[in-house]
């Protein structure tokens, strides 16, 4: 039998089998879904803990950079729409894969693909870091040996976590998961009233006068558009409504939501902190106060419930990939699930940068998908109709900020990133 060859050029699993597999894992949404569930489906998926990086984002650049964080709102809902449009241009499109397929071919469709692994991939690992740098936070000073190791602080948590996540990731049916992935937007609510309590009650608020800090604004870019990211699941979202005519108007309440709460988060969180503010604004509320536990407590609740959702579309590529089909059966689901989470450990275990690498995600990987894709797709899908002169201009505009943000922010968080080593 012939080796298969494994390029990165190509995507992890042939056309039919990455939309089937990206589809079943990450998409929790019944078919037939109201407007008001769609609207809960769809902040769900665009709410995530790129709020815990808000104050952070504004003490890099500065409180005039709020201004960029509604632009960069603005520009990933009207690149939501463009998304939209290009579901509305053939029935046989169902996910984001079967976009860039109907406007680029094949290269379109692993483009796409690869972006979307190697995020998830990324959004994983940092997942896995949020859960160790909080419960350090939580218990502090906790030591344990395992296997003849000490393990003391974040890279015990990690561990631990690791360990409470590992079963939920051997599981075929990862739907169940999605419902306990909806207390995201309880753990959002929550942080916000905690950031209110310790800034009223225990902190008090600093006066900051950092208006701006063009060197931190890259950064505070990438983690603006990190808020934003959920692109991927639109298509899905879409597909799942009764009345899909309505999906523009769902996608503004909830984009509008979650601005919200990021808006409010940002300003306390760097009211309450100043420059000071950690890359993740829980680290920063006072050790054994209630308020502080109630944060942390509901914060770990999203990433534990979402990581299977996150990586099983790369398990069952990767079986794919070694030309397992249905041979490996179980055992080799479940090992390689372990091998990826173990692979995910790793990287966590030795990143102590949790905000540059969600700069890092959001300038490079997040850009491509919420910015780039769609505009693209859509410029080459309508092109033979007609596009009106002042939307090419305005996609022009957003196809430029896309660039420079994925440049210069992509080289500011990588530089970041080695200059912690």
């Amino acid at each position: 039998m012939a080796e298969q060859k494994v390029t990165l050029a190509e995507p992890l699993l042939p056309a039919k089998e990455a939309d089937d597999d990206v589809e079943a894992q990450l998409t929790s949404y019944n078919t037939g879904a109201s407007f008001s569930r769609t609207c809960l489906n769809l902040t769900n998926a665009v709410s995530g803990i790129g709020v815990l990086s808000m104050p952070y984002a504004v003490s890099q650049g500065g409180w005039l950079s709020l201004l960029l964080f509604v632009a960069v709102g603005a520009v990933c809902y009207y690149t939501g729409t463009l998304i939209e449009r290009c579901m509305r241009a053939d029935g046989s499109i169902a996910s984001y894969p079967d976009i860039g397929q109907f406007a680029f071919g094949d290269a379109g469709r692993r483009a796409i693909a690869f972006f979307m692994y190697v995020e998830l991939y990324l959004v994983a690992i940092s997942f896995l870091v949020l859960e160790g740098d909080n419960l350090d936070k939580l218990f502090p000073g906790t030591t344990m040996e395992l296997l003849g190791y000490k393990l003391h602080g974040k890279q015990l948590f990690i561990v631990l976590a690791a360990g409470v996540i590992l079963p939920t990731t051997w599981l075929k049916n990862l739907g169940m998961l999605a419902y306990v992935s909806a207390a995201g937007l309880v753990a959002s609510a929550a942080l916000t009233a905690s950031l209110v309590w310790a800034g009223v009650a225990e902190t008090g608020f600093h006066k900051t006068s950092n208006v701006i800090n063009l060197v931190g604004i890259p950064t505070s870019l990438g983690l603006y558009f990190v808020c934003f990211t959920g692109h991927a699941v639109f298509p899905t979202i879409y597909s799942s409504m009764k009345s899909n005519k309505h999906f523009s108007k769902v996608l503004l309440i909830s984009s509008v939501l979650c601005s919200l709460n990021y808006g409010i988060t940002a300003v306390l969180g760097y009211l309450i902190y100043g420059d000071d503010v950690q890359s993740q604004v829980t680290l920063n509320l006072p050790a054994g106060k209630l308020c502080t536990k109630v944060a942390i407590v509901m914060t770990l609740v999203n990433p534990l419930a979402k990581y299977a959702l996150l990586v099983a579309p790369i398990t069952a590529a990767v079986k794919e990939r070694l030309a397992l089909g249905q041979r490996g059966g179980a055992p080799a689901r479940v090992a390689i699930s372990t091998a990826v989470l173990a692979s995910t450990v790793v990287v966590a275990s030795t990143v102590p940068f949790f905000g540059y690498l969600m700069s890092f995600i959001g300038s490079f990987l997040s850009v491509m998908a919420t910015v780039l894709f769609p505009c693209l797709c859509y410029l080459k899908i309508y092109k033979a109709d007609g596009i009106r002169r002042t939307e090419l201009v305005a996609i022009a505009g957003i196809l430029m900020l896309g660039v420079f943000v994925a440049v210069t922010g992509t080289y500011t968080s990588l530089q970041q990133i080695i200059g912690t080593f």
